[in-house]
Order: structure tokens, then C-alpha cells, then sequence
């Protein structure tokens, strides 16, 4: 996929120099940060998160008892809007929290009603790793472009890192998605990183690699991976390459919905990743932190809650820049903007304009500075 000329051509305007100057300088800083959602992955040729959930409803054979289940779960949720696969995954949760719940206090009623049939908790585990094996087979049967990717890495650990002098802090990349596309970037740019795994492309989980000395990146996978699973009597995960997983896994597909909250979120290594994600936001006094929060649509509560308490909590030693498809800052951005403590530390590029504080620059044009493979480019110079 290509980004068209008229797609930059808008920043030919004077009037988007200063911010995109101030943008560049403030991811050549020695503390950076990236929050990555799936927006990213749409140049790459993955799809977003409703365009996966309508391909996974339709990869679901009618026979299988998932189907049935997701098909409940969805008339559940009528009249609501925008709801994804994440959604359908998070509430199936719940539904096995309590059938979970009613076992464990042995109940005489240990079954769960969803649409009007009983389903014990066996079912529903069952349905909820079939609904994550079609997400990955959707994923992975993909043909993918990942060439965005890896000018974003070049440009972010080579352009606005050269010039540098002494010891480099390592990136850190926490990532929303369950593909692999940024690990990969990184290891065919051959630029050392850990993404909490020893071994190879098979591995298992060790927390200690994010303390490497040598490694110049740090991907952290908040909901999963595609090829993250767990073995039988296993607590952590491994990484398994996708041919070599079977039915040992108890999970051949370890991923996160993004709304499974208390449960899920005591357990390694999503509780290790977020741990690190908000120390990471909590930067020493001597010390000052730059996260790019890139093809996110502030669709997770759990994230939302980390960013806002950051953002409250850093005494100002924390600096956000938003990219958004949204005309003008929306929902939480709004109120960021909106609040004398956080206005001066939050800058949203939006397809409509530059905020940031008291600045309003708006555009009577789409900028689309928001989608990823237009900030790679002015990432890597170009206008």
C-alpha cells in the first residue's frame, strides 16, 4: 500500500512547520514511548478491529457450538454501536468468571444462561479459544507489507537518534495488537530488542529480558500475541511458532480482550506489562518521558484509566502526542485539552488541526497525519 502525493502535500503549508519541527524534536528525546493500536497495522494490510470481528463471524462454521454462543452474544448487545469481537470476547469472559464462580462455591446451578441456553463453563472456554484461533487464522492468512514498519523503526532508532552521544535508553514500543509486525520490523532492521521472551521464535516468558543490557528496543504485547500460548500445567506463556502448536496448549492462543479486567489483569504477563507501563509513565524527577499514542482510538478503559493517571500523576514530566482521525480532539482528548493541568502536556495532531493548550491551528483540509504510514514519512523527512 501506498501513500498517495496529495496525502503529504497538505503539509506543504507554512502553517504546519512549527508542529511538525516540535514533533520530530520531541521523538529524537532519549525517553520515547509508543503506544501502538491497530490503526498501525492497516497499511501493512491487517484488518482494524471491526473489519477483523465481520471476518471472524464469517471464518466460524454455524456448526460449531462458538457460533451459536457469539451469535447470543451479539444480540446481547443490541443497539449499541461500534461493538467489536473484543466486546463479544470480553463479555464471554465475564459469563465464565461466573460460571467459574458458581463451581468453585459449589452451586447447584453451575451452568450459565446466555440467549436463553445453558452452557457450562467447559463450553464457553472451549468457545472463547476457538473465537482466538479464527482471530489468529484470519491474521495469519493475511498476505502483509511491512515496509512502514520498518522505515518507522529506521527513522526512530537511526534519523532521530543520530547525533546522539553517550549511552541510548531503550524504546519502548507497548503495542494493542496481537500481530507481530513491530518485533518483526525491528529484527529485519537488526536493531537488538526483547520482547519478554528467551529462546527464538520459539521461547517462553522470562520478565528479566526487559533488563538486558545491550537491547535498544522493548515490545510489550498488552493484549496478547498470535503466537503467545500456554502449555498444559503452565502458568506463563511461550512464544510457539503457529505449526508447532497442538492440542497440549490449553490456550493455543494466548490473547487479551482489551475489556477483561480484574481477573485477567492480576495474572503475568499482562500484570508484569502493565506494571511496566505505568512505571514507565511515572518517570523519576530527573527525568522526562515522550509517548506517541499512534493508531489508538481510546477504546480501552483499562488503558484510558494508565494514561489519565499518568498524565495527572507525572508532576509534568510526562508529554503525549495524539494522533487521531477525529476532526478535533473528542471524549478524554477533549478533556485533556479542556484542563489547565494537562492542556500544556498534551499535543493532538487530529485530521482537522493542531492542539496543543492554548493553540488552535485549524485545517479546512483532512491532515492525515494521524494515519501511519503518513507519520513514518514525515518521521523520515519528508513533506
Amino acid at each position: 500500500m501506498t501513500t498517495s502525493d496529495s496525502d503529504m502535500s497538505v503539509f506543504e503549508d507554512t502553517r504546519w512547520n512549527d508542529s511538525i519541527e516540535e514533533l520530530v524534536t520531541l521523538l529524537s528525546q532519549s525517553r520515547r514511548v509508543f503506544l501502538i493500536g491497530a490503526g498501525c497495522s492497516k497499511c501493512a494490510g491487517l484488518p482494524l478491529m471491526n473489519e477483523l470481528t465481520q471476518e471472524v463471524l464469517k471464518e466460524i462454521p454455524n456448526t460449531e457450538k462458538a457460533h451459536e454462543i457469539l451469535q447470543s452474544l451479539i444480540r446481547e448487545f443490541d443497539g449499541a454501536e461500534g461493538c467489536t469481537i473484543e466486546d463479544y470476547m470480553s463479555e464471554l469472559v465475564d459469563h465464565i468468571s461466573i460460571g467459574t464462580r458458581r463451581v468453585f462455591r459449589a452451586s447447584t446451578k453451575t451452568y450459565v444462561e446466555i440467549g436463553g441456553k445453558s452452557y457450562t463453563v467447559s463450553d464457553l472456554k472451549d468457545a472463547l479459544a476457538s473465537i482466538k484461533q479464527y482471530i489468529e487464522r484470519v491474521i495469519v492468512n493475511r498476505p502483509v507489507n511491512i515496509q512502514h514498519h520498518r522505515n518507522f523503526v529506521k527513522a526512530i532508532h537511526g534519523r532521530l537518534q543520530s547525533g546522539k552521544s553517550g549511552a541510548v535508553q531503550p524504546v519502548d514500543y507497548f503495542t494493542l495488537n496481537y500481530d507481530t509486525l513491530v518485533e518483526d520490523a525491528l529484527s529485519f532492521e537488526r536493531i537488538p530488542l526483547t520482547d519478554g521472551f528467551r529462546g527464538g521464535a520459539t521461547g517462553w516468558w522470562s520478565a528479566e529480558a526487559y533488563d538486558e543490557k545491550g537491547v535498544q528496543a522493548r515490545v510489550f504485547k498488552v493484549h496478547g500475541s498470535i503466537d503467545w500460548c500456554l502449555a498444559d500445567d503452565e502458568v506463563l506463556p511461550s512464544r510457539v511458532r503457529p505449526n508447532l502448536k497442538d492440542e497440549s496448549q490449553t490456550e493455543p492462543v494466548l490473547i487479551w480482550p482489551a475489556a477483561t479486567k480484574y481477573r485477567e489483569t492480576q495474572r503475568d504477563p499482562f500484570a508484569h506489562i502493565i506494571s511496566r507501563l505505568r512505571a514507565t509513565l511515572q518517570p523519576s524527577a530527573s527525568n522526562e518521558v515522550v509517548l506517541a499514542i499512534v493508531g489508538y482510538s481510546f477504546g480501552d478503559a483499562h488503558i484510558n484509566y494508565e494514561l489519565n493517571r499518568a498524565l495527572r500523576e507525572s508532576d509534568g514530566r510526562v508529554s503525549f502526542l495524539v494522533f487521531t482521525n477525529n476532526d478535533n480532539p473528542q471524549g478524554l482528548l477533549k478533556d485533556w485539552l479542556n484542563d489547565p493541568a494537562t492542556k500544556e502536556h498534551v499535543r493532538i495532531h487530529a485530521n482537522k488541526g493542531f492542539f496543543h493548550a492554548d493553540t488552535r491551528i485549524e485545517s479546512d483540509v483532512p491532515l492525515p497525519w494521524w494515519k501511519f504510514e503518513v507519520l513514518v514519512r514525515l518521521l523520515g523527512g519528508e513533506r
